[in-house]
């Protein structure tokens, strides 16, 4: 274990915890399996199944940030995480497998996920969809109806106005 790297992730998110163990973990094996870096740019790219403390390992070991716009975040609740390489076109899944013993205490948990080998730890796959598009830059529109500017692909029109995601009111009949 790279105790410097596991400085830097704690540091970040403010505490040791299991989940952001399995987050360095995770960034770990990706950093091992396609020989990635930090990165300056969108040259890796995390895709993030969960919400969960392990995202904040990754952003703070591999740079992946939202405001960069290459963690993007599929909230389908697993721990899986899927990175890209765009450099080479190398990418892989990353899921936790292992399940914590019910006999575990948080602290005997969180040592077994940093020692434990990756293989123990996780399944690695092929991702389950294709490359992410690069972030984009939009035109700010203003809201006809509050004032306030969002990106275009997040307006809606409505009786006539641009108006922000706040302001539209959805027309579902009760179906959604």
């Amino acid at each position: 274990m790279n105790e410097q790297l596991w400085q830097k992730a704690v540091a970040f998110h403010g505490h040791q915890c299991p989940g952001l163990a399995i987050g360095f973990r995770v960034a770990e094996a990706a950093i091992e399996k396609l020989s990635l870096g930090k990165s300056g740019d969108e040259e890796i790219v995390c895709v993030t199944e969960n919400d969960a403390c392990g995202v904040d390992a990754v952003q703070a070991i591999l740079s992946c940030t939202f405001g960069k716009g290459n963690l993007l975040y599929k909230g389908i609740g697993k721990q899986a995480f899927s990175f890209f390489n765009r450099g080479n076109g190398e990418k892989i899944r990353i899921y936790l497998k292992a399940k914590k013993p019910e006999n575990a205490d948080r602290e005997q948990w969180l040592n077994h996920i940093l020692n434990a080998p990756q293989e123990e730890l996780f399944t690695f796959s092929e991702p389950r969809f294709a490359l992410p598009e690069k972030a984009r830059i939009f035109h700010t529109l203003t809201c006809g109806i509050c004032g306030e500017g969002a990106p275009e692909h997040k307006m809606r029109f409505q009786d006539g106005k641009t108006v922000c995601l706040d302001c539209f009111k959805t027309y579902d009949r009760g179906w959604k």
